[in-house]
């Protein structure tokens, strides 16, 4: 039997660093973001889908789409936005889902699905267990402008276009608090390993 946990957080609350703490134990981790990164390479069903909705003028000069420029572009239209998460979000999925089946196989006890919008995204039926990553508003706020030089402006309105994370912390299984060093940290996240007998 292998556990799948879905490891989840809020913009710079910690969940890269929670994340890193899996894989120095040896537990295989599959991250959303870098399958979405993989998922619109060029050569892949997404990119192709994406080139004909969206263009040509969205591609760099080696034919890799431009992130920044396609981002730009849906980031202040709702309906471009939803047709790119109907293209890629599919395709990241299954190549998630592929990678559990692996782990499945090579019948390791665990498999982390690391997706920052677990719970936004209702993919918590691809997961056994749900972790959340939680820091308070006032240190998330200082850790986004201090980690990307952001105005208080700017970073709360970042925060703001996530759930809160204090909704995400009734939705999960585990939470972990990051408010404090990172060893506190490790801590809790051994303490839900046994507490879930993986450890």
């Amino acid at each position: 039997m292998t556990l799948v946990i879905g490891l989840t957080g809020g913009i710079a609350s910690g969940k890269s660093t929670v994340s890193n703490m899996f894989k120095k134990m040896n537990i295989t981790v599959i991250d959303a973001d870098i399958e979405a990164r993989l998922a619109v390479m060029k050569g892949e069903v997404a990119y192709s889908r994406i080139i004909a909705e969206f263009g040509k003028e969205i591609l760099l000069a080696d034919g890799e789409i431009d992130r920044q420029k396609l981002g730009s572009l849906i980031f202040h239209q709702t309906d471009k936005r939803l047709l790119l998460n109907e293209i890629v979000h599919p395709e990241v999925r299954k190549r998630m889902m592929d990678q559990v089946e692996k782990a499945k196989m090579n019948q390791e006890k665990v498999v982390v699905l690391d997706i920052p919008l677990l719970f936004e995204g209702k993919l918590t039926y691809m997961v056994d267990k749900t972790i959340l990553v939680y820091v308070d508003h006032d240190t998330q706020l200082q850790r986004l402008i201090t980690r990307n030089s952001l105005s208080v402006e700017e970073a709360e309105a970042r925060i703001r276009s996530q759930m809160a994370l204090s909704e995400k912390r009734k939705l999960a299984d585990a939470v972990i608090d990051n408010n404090g060093v990172i060893e506190e940290t490790e801590q809790q996240l051994l303490g839900v390993l046994t507490s879930w007998k993986i450890r």
